[in-house]
């Protein structure tokens, strides 16, 4: 990547070494980092709005003594409206250093493009590579503003028995020289919050991305 990084990206790698923005109930707004990345982070008493929007019609339609509100329906409704986007979910947004050596368990890597599991992965990240266990399968690629993401999925048959914490740590061994790797979980998926905490991914905030309406509805 060539010339001075977009302001989220920088947010973002200050974040990942556990520098947070100030608790000052601030809301910034970044514009996107590009066409793809839209969306909103909320980390502790501070928020991002990463939209290509104006401002000052975005901070009129939040109250000054409300610092949910960036991450409620009615602004969040607002965007989608503003960008023609939808809100694809809102996120527990984690993040975790790399480990050294080799993964915890066999992994062979996935090189057919055609993949569904690759097809999908390609429409909201690049760089992708995934890799398969007996069981299930870890996806590296470059997300939001840059930022290495990491998203596993286990087979049916093979759940609860611990393999996806196997794969989202596994997932930390592959990073190589990469500074850290970030996952978003929707909250009410208990079984994925206590996997990405048990292989040593912190909280740091929560996300709201807005995509294209064909891939909300794929």
């Amino acid at each position: 990547m060539s010339g001075a990084a977009h302001p989220l990206a920088e947010v973002l790698d200050a974040a990942g070494k556990g520098v947070f923005p100030e608790p000052d109930g601030a809301v910034r707004f970044l514009g996107q980092p590009n066409a793809r990345d839209c969306g909103v982070i909320a980390f502790t008493a501070h928020s991002v709005v990463f939209a290509d929007v104006d401002p000052a019609w975005a901070r009129g339609l939040l109250p000054e003594d409300d610092l949910s509100a960036p991450l409620n329906p009615p602004f969040l409704s607002a965007l989608e409206e503003r960008t023609g986007r939808r809100v694809n979910n809102i996120d527990m947004l984690v993040v975790a250093e790399p480990l050294p050596g080799p993964p915890p368990l066999a992994l062979t890597e996935i090189t057919d493009p055609g993949h569904p599991r690759v097809r999908y992965a390609v429409r909201h990240r690049d760089g992708v590579r995934v890799w398969r266990a007996d069981g299930g399968i870890v996806l590296l690629g470059r997300g939001v503003a840059g930022r290495w993401e990491i998203a596993v999925e286990v087979d049916p048959g093979h759940r609860c028995r611990g393999l996806g914490g196997l794969l989202a740590r596994a997932g930390r061994h592959l990073l190589g020289e990469r500074r850290v790797v970030w996952a978003q979980i929707a909250p009410g998926n208990a079984a994925s919050v206590r996997t990405f905490l048990s292989a040593g991914f912190t909280p740091v905030g929560a996300e709201a991305l807005l995509v294209p309406p064909a891939d909300h509805d794929a």
